[in-house]
């Protein structure tokens, strides 16, 4: 089974990659773009067959170290 972990820096914490690149799109000619969120994206190939059991098992990862979890949120997709 295949996860997808997707972490984000939550609302209201300072994003500056994401202001880096709001500011390098607006200089390269790309009006118009208020606000740039940047994060990242964890794949996981996991053993686990069982999809309760492999969503649980994701989310303690994220808890224990995929995600900094007194600044990013994370979603969890099973595919």
């Amino acid at each position: 089974m295949k996860a997808r972990v997707t972490v984000m820096l939550k609302n209201g914490v300072l994003d500056v990659q994401g202001e880096a690149v709001r500011h390098a799109l607006g200089s390269l000619g790309f009006a118009g773009v208020n606000g740039v969120r940047q994060g990242k994206v964890i794949e996981l190939d996991l053993a686990e067959t069982d999809k309760a059991a492999a969503e649980t098992a994701v989310k303690a990862m994220c808890e224990k170290l995929l995600a900094n979890t007194v600044i990013e949120s994370y979603k969890v997709e099973l595919l």
